[in-house]
């Protein structure tokens, strides 16, 4: 029998339509002679009624590592010399950023992309290795206008908000629901 995976005003993410919509009704379509019902559609106001699996809902990102250290390494160029790459701003090298505890994994650049722009390479570099430290000051700024938004300044209050949104598009991810559905999902009852 169908169960509820979502419920009357959760926001999804509604996959063939590429867009966000919130659930209007949560219609269960009942059979003669079942308990349950045998189908749930979801009515999200786009004209046409959704099955479960054409909608995900946010989760949060378990990926995200509080006090990651992310750091900026410089890799040998196998192909080019110090010689071959004179106007390069670290000639006979290019930037690695490893994110991870071991020194490797992280984010590389093909050479030939090097070569084109290394200053703008570089800056792209510098940048995602300070990332985690941005976004740790981002949430604490957050953090500090939530505790006390009427002492915090109008435009504190204004980038804390834009900074919340911007950590949404990095922590919220989505889920299909029949993934993390297991015993959690919501059953759905009739209505006497």
């Amino acid at each position: 029998m169908a169960r509820a995976q979502f419920q009357k005003g959760q926001k999804v993410w509604v996959e063939c339509v590429g867009a966000w919509a919130q659930i209007e009704k949560v219609q269960p379509v009942w059979a003669k002679g079942f308990e349950e019902p045998v189908r749930v559609t979801y009515d999200v106001g786009l004209g046409r009624e959704f099955l479960a699996h054409e909608l995900l809902a946010p989760v949060e990102d378990r990926a995200a590592e509080a006090g990651q250290q992310w750091r900026l390494m410089r890799a040998r160029n196998k192909w080019q010399t110090a010689e071959d790459t004179p106007h390069h701003p670290f000639p006979g090298t290019y930037p690695v950023v490893v994110t991870d505890k071991a020194d490797w994994g992280g984010w590389r650049v093909p050479g030939a992309e090097y070569d084109r722009d290394p200053e703008q390479i570089e800056f792209q570099a510098r940048l995602i290795a300070a990332a985690p430290r941005l976004m740790a000051i981002a949430e604490r700024m957050v953090a500090s206008v939530d505790e006390a938004p009427d002492d915090a300044p109008p435009e504190m209050v204004a980038m804390a908000r834009e900074a919340r949104t911007v950590l949404k598009t990095i922590t919220s991810v989505l889920a299909s629901p029949a993934l993390e559905a297991g015993p959690s999902a919501t059953p759905v009852t009739h209505a006497a």
